[in-house]
């Protein structure tokens, strides 16, 4: 039986080194009709699909509790990019 780490891992701990995922994880999520209710109508209060919703209380919570990862980026925005204005090319 070999005492080496695998391959690629961690030398001090025999872990594989940790790696921000590819994809977002996709989670099934079991709620009670009335919390959702509440939730979706939350959501669209905030201009934010249900997920969305989720997500940024998630977050927040994390935060609050000092617990969010500092790796963590930033929600994604979804939809269409802002207009970037036109830029002046020489005019004097």
């Amino acid at each position: 039986m070999s005492t080496e780490p695998p391959e690629g891992a961690d030398a001090t701990s025999g872990r594989p080194p940790a790696r921000r995922p590819q994809q977002r994880k996709q989670v099934l999520l079991r709620l009670d009709p009335l919390i959702h209710d509440a939730l979706a109508r939350w959501a669209d209060d905030e201009l934010r699909s249900a997920n969305a919703q989720i997500e940024f209380l998630l977050r927040k919570a994390l935060s609050d509790a000092g617990r969010l990862p500092r790796g963590a980026g930033a929600i994604p925005r979804r939809g269409r990019p802002p207009k970037v204005p036109p830029q002046d090319e020489g005019r004097a």
